[in-house]
């Protein structure tokens, strides 16, 4: 017997543990903040001096620049990837596919590799040069935050085509995984003599991206990949009914009339265009769009007008919390977010695989 939740019990559940995440994630840290001063922080913040409020400044900056930014990427950088998982899997007809599994991470990684390091060598390049130097490295910062995601998302879209193509167009669980383990492979090379000629500066950035974190969290960052999340949300909700048509089969769908090729498409730049918008700002954070569909198809089932809004918000409230504890377990140090998703996501594709072993074989 399988055991189904309602949308109308569902929905509230979800989104009271996402308040509650956040309100923890607000209030634990290096510095730990009671509830009420979380509260009167933000109030502080938002309308300094128009309230008299019994809180210190440094409280409402560190909640106001800090808290709040990294919150907020991690709720969309984190709904990005379960939304995308949900999609992948939809669209493979296969529980395996995951962007940090098939590669698509990685390939949006070795875009946004591109502009860091070939930005500043061309920086410091002309750096040399008394009358353009400050010029190209002034220009270069004030564009990087443009150039990062459309780089990302050209690599992700590239390395999503490239496993789709290699992987017998998802027909195959066994060519799927071994065109996801090419493309990393090939990334994870391309990485490598980008590691090779970077800088220090990018060389720290592109270490960090590597293991996933939310500590280069800013209200910019959050702006962008908020939109683009938006964007592709609705679009990709828009063609929930698709999606279910081709969990059917691609013959069962075209007789649907559901355009299969085109909807394919549409997936792969729409999915492209996400995964390496939040890749650009977080890094490779593995392992989130693979459990969370799952979990979500196991409390609500398969259909993709729930899955994909629901595996959105459940996606949110996993990285919310992982990286609140990556944050304060070691604090004041911080263990890389993409390491603890790692730690729980390994084990489940492990169990995922087992299950799936005779397909495979």
């Amino acid at each position: 017997m399988e055991f189904r939740l309602s949308d109308k019990s569902l929905l509230p559940v979800l989104t009271a543990l996402l308040l509650l995440g956040s309100g923890l994630s607000l209030a634990v840290g290096a510095m730990h903040i009671t509830w009420q001063d979380v509260v009167a922080g933000l109030l502080h913040w938002s309308w300094p001096g128009a309230l008299d409020l019994d809180v210190p400044d440094q409280y409402a900056l560190v909640l106001g620049e800090i808290r709040l930014p990294r919150l907020l990427l991690g709720l969309i950088v984190g709904g990005t990837l379960g939304m995308c998982g949900a999609v992948l899997q939809g669209m493979f007809r296969n529980p395996l596919a995951e962007p940090g599994i098939i590669g698509v991470s990685s390939g949006a990684a070795v875009g946004a590799g591109t502009v860091l390091v070939f930005g500043s060598v061309l920086a410091g390049t002309l750096g040399a040069f008394d009358t353009f130097g400050s010029w190209a490295g002034t220009l270069f910062e004030q564009v990087q935050w443009f150039l990062l995601p459309v780089f990302a998302s050209a690599g992700a879209i590239l390395a999503t085509w490239l496993v789709y193509v290699l992987g017998d167009r998802g027909r195959s669980v066994v060519m799927m995984l071994l065109a996801g383990i090419a493309v990393s492979a090939l990334a994870g090379a391309v990485l490598g003599m980008f590691a090779y000629v970077a800088t220090d500066t990018a060389l720290r950035d592109m270490t960090m991206w590597q293991l996933g974190s939310l500590a280069g969290a800013s209200w910019t960052s959050v702006l962008v990949t908020g939109c683009i999340f938006i964007a592709s949300s609705v679009l990709l909700w828009l063609r929930a009914g698709d999606l279910n048509a081709l969990l059917l089969g691609e013959s069962e769908a075209r007789h649907l009339g559901v355009d299969v090729h085109g909807l394919k498409r549409q997936i792969i730049v729409l999915n492209g265009i996400a995964v390496g918008a939040v890749v650009s700002v977080s890094g490779i954070i593995g392992f989130v769009g693979l459990v969370v569909p799952h979990i979500v198809r196991l409390l609500r089932g398969p259909d993709h007008r729930f899955l994909i809004p629901y595996s959105a918000l459940l996606g949110g409230l996993l990285l919310t919390v992982a990286d609140t504890i990556a944050r304060s377990v070691f604090a004041p140090a911080e263990l890389p977010v993409g390491i603890l998703t790692a730690i729980i996501g390994a084990p489940f594709f492990l169990f995922l695989l087992w299950q799936q072993r005779r397909q495979i074989v």
